[in-house]
Parts: C-alpha cells; sequence; structure tokens
C-alpha cells in the first residue's frame, strides 16, 4: 500500500471508502478505526512502513444447534464484527503481532512445534497457524501486525476462529498471493486450535469465518466435512439479524452443556453405534421404549431433535437459496422451538429460576410473532438468542429486549458476505 503518514491521509480524505464500503455500512465508524489501527501500528512498529489492512469476521449459527458434535449439518454465517490487522513482512522471521488489548505475540518461524508454555494462549494459535502452512507446503516468513478485534468475546460469535482465520489470512495474502482457499484456511486453523492451543474443537467456526457468507457444512465425515455456500443475499430480505446476550452467569453450566452429547451418544450406543449421525432413524424410532427403559426420556427427546435438526438444516438452505426468506423464518421458530422442548437447553435443569435465555424468546415472540423469527444461539443454558427482525420493528425489539438485559445487550449485525479478505 504506502507508508503510514499516506495510509492514514487516504483513510482521512475518502480514498479507501470503496474498499471500505464491501465490508462495512457504517463508513465513518470505519474511517475511525482503522485511522486507530494504523496508529497503533505507528506506535508499535514505527514511522516509515507499507503497510496493507486484512479482515477476518466472527460468525453466528443459523441453524444445526448441538448437532455438529453427533456428526450433523449444520448452517452458520460470517456475521459484519471482525477482526482486522495492520500488517507488512519483514525479513527478521519473527512473527510479531501485538493487540491493542493484549501483550504481543512473537513467534520464530524457525521452532514450529507445539510449545507447552503456550498452551491456551493466542501464540499457540500464531504457531500452529504457521506450522500447518510449512507442512501444506505454502510458504511463510516474518511479519509485524497489529490486531483489533470487534467479535465480543462469550457472546457466541466466535472471537477466536476470527482470530485463527486473520492470522491465516495475513500469511496468506503476504506470502502466498492470496491463492490459498478459504476452506484450508479454516482447516488450517482447527489445527491450529487443536494441537496447538489444546481445545479439541469442530470445524464450523473457522469455516463460517473463513469463507464467508452462508455456509452448509456436513460433519458426517469429521475429517472431510462437506462444504457448500448457500446463496442469499441478506441485504435484500428486509430484516436485521440480532443476537442478545442475556448476561447471565456460565458457571457451573459445564455439565449441562455436555449432558447434550454426552445423551445423544447414549442412544447411538445402544444402537450399536458411537455418534447418532450412524444410527437407522426409523430404528431408533421405532425402539423408543427400549431407549427409554436404558436411558430415560430426555436422551430420546434430544435424538429427536437431532434427527429433525438435520433435516431443517438442508431445509433452511434450500429455502435461501432459493430466495424464500419466509419459510427460512417458519424453519428458524421450528429449530428453536425444538432446541427449547426437545433438546432442552434453553434453561438448566439444575438452575430452574434462572431461565434468562427463556424470557427472551419469550418477549422476542410477543414482539416479532408473525413477522420475524427467534431461537436460541449456540450451546444455550444462560447464553444469547438470535432475532431476525424487520427493520420497521428494530427500534422496539432493541428497546424491550435492553429493558431486560441492560443497554447494549442487543447486538444488531448482518450477514456478511466475504470471510477472511485483505481490504
Amino acid at each position: 500500500m504506502s507508508n503510514l503518514t499516506q495510509t492514514a491521509e487516504m483513510i482521512s480524505s475518502g480514498a479507501l471508502d470503496a474498499r471500505f464500503a464491501r465490508l462495512y455500512d457504517d463508513i465513518p465508524a470505519a474511517r475511525a478505526r482503522f485511522l486507530y489501527l494504523t496508529e497503533l501500528y505507528r506506535k508499535q512498529f514505527g514511522e516509515d512502513k507499507d503497510i496493507r489492512f486484512f479482515s477476518a469476521p466472527g460468525r453466528t449459527e443459523v441453524c444445526g444447534n448441538h448437532t455438529d458434535h453427533n456428526h450433523g449439518k449444520v448452517i452458520a454465517a460470517a456475521i459484519n464484527l471482525d477482526a482486522v490487522a495492520c500488517a507488512e513482512k519483514t525479513d527478521n522471521g519473527i512473527i510479531s503481532v501485538k493487540s491493542d488489548k493484549y501483550p504481543g505475540d512473537f513467534i520464530d518461524v524457525a521452532v514450529l512445534t507445539p510449545q507447552e508454555k503456550e498452551r491456551d494462549k493466542s501464540a499457540a494459535l500464531v504457531r500452529g497457524v504457521a506450522a500447518r502452512f510449512v507442512q501444506l507446503g505454502y510458504k511463510i516468513g516474518g511479519l509485524n501486525a497489529v490486531t483489533v478485534n470487534n467479535v465480543l468475546k462469550g457472546s457466541g460469535m466466535s472471537s477466536s476462529a476470527s482470530y485463527e482465520v486473520l492470522v491465516g489470512t495475513l500469511l496468506n495474502y503476504l506470502y502466498n498471493d492470496g491463492k490459498i482457499s478459504p476452506v484450508t484456511i479454516a482447516e488450517v486453523a482447527q489445527y491450529a486450535e487443536n494441537e496447538f492451543f489444546g481445545k479439541p474443537c469442530g470445524l464450523m467456526d473457522q469455516m463460517a469465518c473463513s469463507v464467508g457468507g452462508f455456509v452448509e457444512i456436513d460433519f458426517e465425515k469429521t475429517g472431510a466435512p462437506v462444504i457448500t455456500p448457500v446463496s442469499f443475499d441478506f441485504a435484500s430480505c428486509g430484516h436485521a439479524l440480532c443476537i442478545v446476550d442475556t448476561r447471565a452467569d456460565h458457571a457451573d453450566l459445564t455439565d449441562e452443556y455436555a449432558s447434550i452429547r454426552r445423551e445423544m451418544e447414549a442412544v447411538a450406543g445402544l444402537f450399536g453405534k458411537t455418534c447418532l449421525r450412524e444410527t437407522d432413524e426409523k430404528e431408533v424410532m421405532d425402539n423408543l421404549a427400549l431407549v427409554r427403559d436404558k436411558l430415560g426420556e430426555r436422551p430420546a427427546l434430544r435424538a429427536i431433535h437431532f434427527y429433525n435438526e438435520n433435516r431443517r438444516v438442508e431445509a433452511e438452505a434450500k429455502a435461501l437459496n432459493e430466495g424464500d426468506f419466509d419459510t427460512f423464518k417458519v424453519l428458524t421458530i421450528e429449530s428453536g422451538l425444538s432446541s427449547y422442548t426437545y433438546n432442552q437447553n434453553v434453561f438448566a435443569s439444575s438452575q430452574p429460576q434462572s431461565q434468562p435465555v427463556a424470557l427472551a424468546l419469550a418477549v422476542s415472540e410477543s414482539v416479532l410473532k408473525g413477522r420475524g423469527a427467534w431461537r436460541v444461539h449456540g450451546g444455550g443454558f444462560a447464553g444469547t438468542i438470535q432475532a431476525f427482525v424487520p427493520y420497521d420493528l428494530l427500534d422496539e425489539y432493541k428497546r424491550r429486549l435492553e429493558a431486560l438485559f441492560g443497554e447494549g445487550a442487543c447486538y444488531v449485525l448482518a450477514i456478511r458476505p466475504f470471510g477472511g479478505t485483505e481490504i
């Protein structure tokens, strides 16, 4: 691009507005953010630098609630919150990544094996991405970067996946001319999180962040998931995507989350399989009395949710591909109702007096019934909900939900058509 002073002048003058407009609706806010990023770079690495800008979005789960861990199907989508970087190549063999909020990571590209002291730290993600690039035969090298991430932590929008994809995007464009596919970048990011960071995550988050737009993912073969982009222009549908954070305490809910996978796999085990995707649905449904006798009613209900949700993913993808947003909304409500009544992850059975997600869904229905759609988002129990809100109801919806959960609890978002990219 150009040195820092010239870049700042270009941002201020509007010369980069067309590039920002690909990703952001609020151009003045984008200008301010990238001027801030440029100043951070100046403070960290000095003035006379030739820099480039990069971005990787967060994501939202659209359908497929608690299906991926039993090799099911999901739809996810990139959102218009992102991690951004200002970066340039160096010849010192060090990947230096400095955040505006956290200490920097400094990775020697000559050392590309997992480091125990980096487990659970962002440095492990950087080293893991670089290591996987080399394993796959791609080029890497030194770089300087500063990053800013407005993907909210703990909100189910995958701030960590957006960061991993951002690091892969830096190496892709700075050293490989942007030729590495988004799917490969996602797989690299997952590898870094699994093998270096130490978290056995699936691929949904990274794939949605890297590919952009809506994407259908089939995890029947977890080592080679089938990725199918879904063609739909969200900007044309007349709705905002809202994620509402109920701001409830997630502490002591680990077993509630784990019980879903455990009970689904227990049902599969009764039929000699390791996960529900491997089972024959008719055989399971014909033998619900056996499931009830051996495991109880809730595992049976969660299995029913899994089978129905897998079909719903296919139906929602079809509706979106055909531009049928009304059918998509009907299916979204069905998905949420299934999570509530069958999967039972809207409130914790161990804490029946605490039901913030259920309350958020009830108020959403009162505002949006007949017009929009609403469902639990992500893991559930004490987290976030998702709503598709017609623009003429947006102010009322935001006011009602924030009256319950506090100012700023309702995030008004959009689906972003681009994944990890150079700006």
